[in-house]
């Protein structure tokens, strides 16, 4: 019987590795989800500067009474734009937001607020992408659902459409409350 040399055995490792990580990942109960090692811990710390003349916000404003919302957004994200509306219902409904606007133009960002509101709390730049990165944000728009202990129970990558809004914003809410 001839032996298999190593560089012949290499493409069948690999083509059986890429198997066993396929498989895995058809496992998962949803496959589109991106898993988050911060739900159920402290938020991260918040690491934003001042966008215009807007209210910046900190630490402190994660922890305490009521249920939060962080978003994530861009002026250039078309997603952002889509789910805008409903931030602003979730605003309309009583639920704080508070925005940090990603590797974005403050006048770009500035005028996108004014041309479709600004449903935020208070708002921060993350110039950098650095408060991103420590919160794990994959890419904008991307939303987190803070407790009153400033616990992330939920992390939400793309816009929050109707469907979503129902489906996983609201009850990670009211699992809030």
């Amino acid at each position: 019987m001839a032996k298999l040399s190593p560089l012949m055995a290499a493409p069948l490792v690999i083509v059986a590795g890429f198997t066993v990580l396929a498989f895995v990942g058809l496992q998962r109960e949803n496959p589109n989800e991106l898993p988050s090692t911060l739900e159920g811990r402290a938020a991260p710390a918040v690491e934003v500067t001042p966008l215009g003349d807007k209210k910046p916000f900190k630490d402190s404003d994660l922890r305490g009474e009521g249920v939060k919302l962080v978003n994530f957004w861009a002026s250039w994200c078309a997603p952002c734009r889509v789910e805008h509306p409903n931030l602003e219902k979730l605003t309309q409904q009583g639920i704080t937001i508070y925005g940090v606007n990603y590797k974005d133009k403050p006048g770009n960002a500035l005028k996108f607020l004014n041309d479709l509101g600004d449903p935020y709390a208070a708002i921060g730049a993350d110039e950098a992408g650095r408060m991103a990165l420590n919160w794990g944000v994959y890419g904008v728009p991307e939303t987190y659902v803070i407790d009153g202990n400033g616990q992330i129970l939920l992390r939400f990558a793309g816009p929050i459409t109707e469907r979503a809004m129902q489906n996983q914003i609201l009850p990670a809410i009211e699992k809030a409350r």
